[in-house]
């Protein structure tokens, strides 16, 4: 029988690969002969006549067989466990495969919380320009990063995918937002069925100072004119008015005193000569 299953496991974690077959009672593991191999090339463990057989390097120490089912433990489970495995059962006797079981082993590393930053770049009365950046490291499968603001998706402006010498994924994504009154952002890491997430309040700041305006060159101008010609007025009024108001002054003095003097001046004779008043 041709069986298929997947399996998930956690790195560090101790996980069991099922086999195809179970002994009976009354038999024993040296009637058999037991094959797990990955990628159908690398063998991992092997039992033949009841005796073991170590596999590959990099699964000594860390694999073990159950010798009644023939389930395949590894422990601690690393990333480059991931792949697919066949277990074959085998009747030496007879020279005849009992079964084979095909696994599909999905390896997990958890990414870390994912560190949310927001950096104001610029910001004017109306609004704020912000670089906000998400990123998130030591995980396994390679992740998608997804970036939401108050709940709509948003396409990211730049992100990067790099892998660790173990083979593990750390994440870092980047968006421009303009923030024009506070809002929420969330960016969320998804991968092998798993999902984390963090949010951040996006603030609008408010640097508006109010300052006075400044009036247009020719009301300045114009304005400067005007003072320059009520300072000059009042110059010559200061210079000539109390002269004028003097000689006003005078004028009549004169007059009365010329007055006087006329008055003063004798009459002249009533008297008729000779001559006129015989005429």
């Amino acid at each position: 029988a041709l069986e298929k299953k997947v399996i998930r496991g956690k790195m560090g974690e101790k996980v069991g690969l099922p086999c195809c077959h179970e002994i009976p009672s009354l038999e024993s593991l040296q009637s058999y002969r037991v094959y797990w191999q990955k990628n159908i090339t690398d063998v991992v463990l092997a039992y033949a006549e009841g005796k073991k057989m170590d596999g590959e390097k990099q699964y000594r120490n860390r694999t073990e067989m159950d010798t009644r089912n023939f389930t395949l433990w590894i422990s601690p489970v690393e990333v480059l466990d991931n792949g697919s495995y066949q277990c074959v059962v085998q009747d030496p006797r007879v020279s005849r495969v009992l079964c084979t079981n095909d696994v599909t082993f999905f390896v997990t590393a958890d990414f870390s919380m994912p560190n949310v930053t927001a950096e104001e770049c610029a910001n004017s009365c109306e609004s704020s320009e912000m670089m906000v950046t998400c990123s998130s490291h030591g995980g396994f499968p390679k992740p998608k990063v997804s970036g939401a603001l108050d709940s709509k998706p948003v396409v990211w402006s730049a992100s990067q995918v790099s892998e660790s010498s173990l083979s593990l994924y750390n994440v870092t994504a980047w968006l421009w937002v303009n923030v024009t009154e506070d809002v929420s952002f969330s960016c969320s890491i998804e991968y092998n069925g798993f999902v984390k997430s963090t949010s951040l309040l996006l603030k609008k700041t408010n640097y508006c100072v109010a300052f006075p305006v400044s009036p247009p060159y020719t009301v300045i101008t114009a304005s400067s004119i005007i003072i320059i010609v009520f300072l000059l007025a009042l110059a010559l009024a200061a210079r000539y008015l109390p002269r004028h108001v003097c000689s006003h002054c005078c004028k009549p003095q004169d007059s009365v005193e010329e007055g006087v003097k006329e008055c003063t001046k004798p009459p002249a004779s009533s008297k008729m000569t000779p001559e006129t008043s015989s005429v």
